[in-house]
């Protein structure tokens, strides 16, 4: 187990093929996907228009190009953006972004069993704006399906209720009858009646005060959390057909109908600046953050801890000579720590070990939730580590129509290559003076910015590596960044 231990982060870090297979070397594994074709191949998102050659430039680890909008290239709300690969950790940026305006409508007879259809560019239905990134890891595969296709799955399941999306002053009916209407409980005089359950409430007042009422806001949040969860699965699916390596973080920004939802599963992050106050948009998913979830599973169902990895939490590692004493301990029902005495056990290895930026899970993966991830294993064993993952994303919203938003007051959105070196504060302070020194015309000063808050947390590369203004390492991750105005709905009319 010590062997496996020592070597299980290696097996996340190397070279990665240009179709998006990741090269484990040396792992004496075999991958069922090395000899079938990519679901998508490999590039950069398609709004910047990378040509061949652009594309290549964009992969030079030594210099670490920032790429950023061709001017007069426009984005739904002149949305800005900003990337660069990382100072060697993978051969390729396994980041991934998208950004769409999509278009809500209750699925026609032609199509109402089609999914993942392009938009028809006809302009009729609820219009949606959707902007995401994808943190790969262990491969860019799942980022960039997810990439190509969550947006389209969130139109897709919100076109299922689209003609309550219509009626936003009515709550949304408890239940829906077969052709979408709401489903009467009262039978229409003369038609059959469903035979009696002896357990029903007939009391039609008392009925009425047990059914809890569901907010079209709350729908929509559970539309988008079932989006995501379609998503890992048809990633999952498709990996019979395909070879989608890896796994990715998901952070995406929905706007529709006034509000800003927006939906975390990993450790990216998006915060709101209005009016110079930060306004965290996300929680980030780490094995600290959710350390109590996944003891609790490992309680619960111990064989998925392969017999090599305790659910029990430890300052450090146990020795065999402490076996009868006490130590510092905490399980999935504690927040503090206590004494417990040492028992054999206890001398497997901890399902979650390290601190901080280090801390895994089953020594392997740093995040737990995101999409992907189906055939992770622990390091030259056949313990899966995906149960342990979910794919279910948090979403908090924002009411853009209640506040009023100058045209500084933005929503910064980026992979944990910004954050690790860069606090929202600061973030938030250097977007801000950005955009107070722009030309508030000019079309390109929210990827301007982007580009600003980027170069802050690479740093400039000097003899020792990356680093920032005061000598602190700079960030040597990939690094994406979306900066989308606030009032870009008005900006673009």
């Amino acid at each position: 187990m010590i062997s496996k231990v020592k070597n299980a982060m290696s097996t996340l870090v190397g070279g990665m093929m240009p179709h998006g297979h990741h090269h484990h070397p040396g792992a004496g594994q075999h991958c069922p996907g090395d000899s079938l074709p990519p679901r998508f191949p490999y590039g950069r998102p398609d709004f910047l228009e990378l040509t061949p050659e652009l594309l290549q430039y964009s992969t030079e680890h030594a210099s670490r190009p920032v790429l950023t909008l061709k001017r007069g290239t426009r984005l739904p709300w002149r949305t800005g953006y900003a990337e660069v690969i990382n100072a060697g950790k993978s051969m390729l940026n396994e980041d991934q972004a998208s950004c769409e305006k999509l278009f809500v409508k209750k699925p026609s007879g032609k199509h109402r069993n089609s999914t993942l259809l392009e938009d028809n560019g006809d302009g009729t239905g609820i219009p949606m704006h959707f902007w995401g990134v994808f943190d790969g890891h262990a491969g860019s595969g799942a980022a960039i399906m997810a990439s190509k296709l969550l947006h389209r799955l969130i139109r897709d399941r919100l076109g299922e209720i689209c003609h309550l999306l219509e009626n936003p002053n009515s709550a949304p009916p408890i239940c829906l009858a077969k052709n979408g209407n709401a489903y009467q409980v009262d039978s229409k005089k003369g038609a059959p009646q469903e035979p009696e359950d002896p357990d029903a409430v007939c009391d039609s007042t008392l009925r009425f005060h047990m059914e809890k009422t569901v907010s079209l806001e709350s729908l929509i949040m559970g539309v988008i959390e079932t989006a995501f969860k379609q998503m890992d699965d048809l990633i999952e699916k498709e990996k019979a057909s395909y070879a989608i390596s890896g796994g990715c973080c998901a952070l995406a920004a929905i706007h529709l109908m006034g509000k800003l939802y927006v939906a975390n599963a990993g450790d990216s992050r998006a915060i709101i600046i209005r009016n110079n106050e930060v306004i965290p948009m996300t929680n980030e998913f780490t094995p600290e953050s959710e350390r109590q979830r996944l003891q609790y599973l490992g309680f619960l169902r111990p064989e998925l801890l392969g017999n090599e990895f305790t659910h029990i939490e430890f300052p450090r590692r146990i020795q065999h000579n402490e076996v009868g004493k006490k130590m510092l301990y905490r399980d999935h029902t504690m927040t503090g720590w206590a004494y417990k005495t040492i028992i054999e056990d206890d001398l497997k290895f901890p399902l979650i070990y390290g601190e901080g930026k280090k801390a895994r899970v089953m020594a392997t993966i740093g995040v737990t939730r995101g999409l992907g991830d189906h055939d992770l294993k622990v390091y030259n064993s056949n313990i899966y580590i995906k149960p342990f993952l979910s794919c279910v994303p948090e979403v908090m919203v924002y009411n853009l129509d209640e506040n009023k938003h100058g045209s500084n007051d933005v929503l910064v959105m980026g992979t944990d290559g910004l954050w690790d070196v860069t606090t929202d504060r600061e973030v938030a302070d250097a977007v801000s003076a950005y955009l107070s020194c722009c030309d508030p015309s000019d079309p390109m000063r929210y990827s301007l910015a982007a580009q600003d808050v980027l170069m802050r947390s690479r740093g400039v590369l000097k003899e020792r590596g990356w680093r920032l203004p005061n000598e602190r390492l700079g960030s040597g991750d990939d690094i994406t960044v979306f900066v989308v105005p606030l009032a870009g709905g008005e900006l673009e009319t």
